[in-house]
Formats: structure tokens, sequence, C-alpha cells
């Protein structure tokens, strides 16, 4: 199989913690639906799945419009100033540089909706280093991982063979086996090694990162 040429990376987790900011959001949005509240274990298992399911099994229920209400009332203030409460983990634009310096082309491919995606992603200065961003319309679309990386895919004309997906959950896995991508799980964001037993690699800081990396 050849060497990865083209990344597609996740955004929570991977390249940036932006767990202050989606858990006052879910907060809120229980609140204002008198729901109960969740605890911090329950609230990291959060970050990463899109919001429609997290919403979903949070209040137990299928119910769209109750869902879509949650979801609104989560904007409210994830729009505002819940986005701002993230942070880039160490080494992290040092990997980006050293990968996109070796030749690869990099992209995000995330579960959070594209309009958030990108502006994070210019305000810690990565887009520098990316040719595009892709995440999930505020509609649902391309909420599904495996429909949104099979989207970039075509969109890009990536061969999947010479594609890698890094991400720190599962359905950043499953995602990447859908088109038959090889993916690398990280280590410093919210999945464990459990989880992420699937990859091709695990990797434990952003500094490990390129050299993993090119040597796949």
């Amino acid at each position: 199989m050849s060497a990865p040429r083209d990344l597609l990376f996740d955004l929570d987790g991977t390249l940036t913690d932006n767990y202050a900011g989606i858990s006052a959001s879910i907060r809120h949005a229980l609140a204002r639906l008198a729901a109960p509240l969740p605890g911090e274990d329950e609230l990291r298992g959060c970050v990463g799945p899109p919001l429609r399911a997290t919403f979903g099994r949070l209040l137990g229920t299928e119910e769209r419009d109750l869902i879509e209400r949650a979801i609104g009332h989560y904007r409210e203030r994830f729009a505002h100033v819940g986005w701002r409460e993230n942070v880039a983990y160490p080494g992290i634009e040092e990997a980006l540089a050293r990968l996109r310096a070796a030749g690869a082309r990099l992209f995000v491919c995330t579960a959070k909706p594209r309009v958030y995606a990108e502006r994070i992603v210019a305000h810690f200065g990565f887009d520098a280093h990316f040719s595009g961003v892709y995440g999930a319309d505020l509609d649902g679309r391309y909420d599904d991982k495996a429909v949104l990386l099979a989207h970039v895919l075509e969109t890009e004309r990536l061969s999947p063979q010479t594609t890698l997906m890094i991400g720190d959950r599962d359905n950043d896995l499953r995602a990447a086996r859908a088109s038959d991508v090889r993916a690398v799980g990280v280590l410093w964001g919210y999945g464990s090694a459990v989880e992420l037993a699937g990859a091709d690699a695990l990797v434990a800081t952003p500094a490990e990162l390129p050299d993993v990396i090119l040597g796949l």
C-alpha cells in the first residue's frame, strides 16, 4: 500500500480541546429544557459524536423536534462564546507544519458543523496548513462521519490507498474503514487505547505524530 499523502484530521480531541465550550453549551441547552444535567464523565463522552445523537441519548428520545430544540439552545451559547472556550494541543501546530513540509496535503474532517470548524481552524492559524475544512451542515447533512469522509474523498478526488484519517474516537475509525482508508488513533483526546484498538497505529503525543504517519 502506498505511503499516505492526503491526511484527514478530526478537530475536537485531535487538533484542539473544546471540552469547556462543548460541555457548558450542552448544560445550557439541557437547562433551557429543564432536563437533568449529566456528570463530567458522561459529558466527556459527548466530545466527538454528532450533536443529534448526543442529545437523543442525553434526553432519552428519538423525537426530532425536541432534539432540534436542544441543538438550537446549544447553538445560542456555542456560536457566541462556546467555540472560543478552546485550546490547541501543545505540539500540534509543529506537527502540522512538519507534515505539510513533507509534502502531505491536510484536510479537516469533523462532525462539528463546518461553519464552526472553519472559524476555529482560522482562530488558531491552522488554516495556513489545511487545503480544506469539511464538517457537517447545520441541518444535519454529513452528521454521519462515514458519509462525510466519503464526500471528502469524492470532492477532493483522493485515493483511499494514499489517504489517512487521524482522530481520537471510534467514529473516526469506523468512517475510515467504510471507505477503505487507513486510520491513526491519537491518545491525547477523548478515546482510550481500547476504543482505538482497531487503528493502524496509535500515537501518544502530537510530537510523535509526523514520524508515525510518514513511517506508514
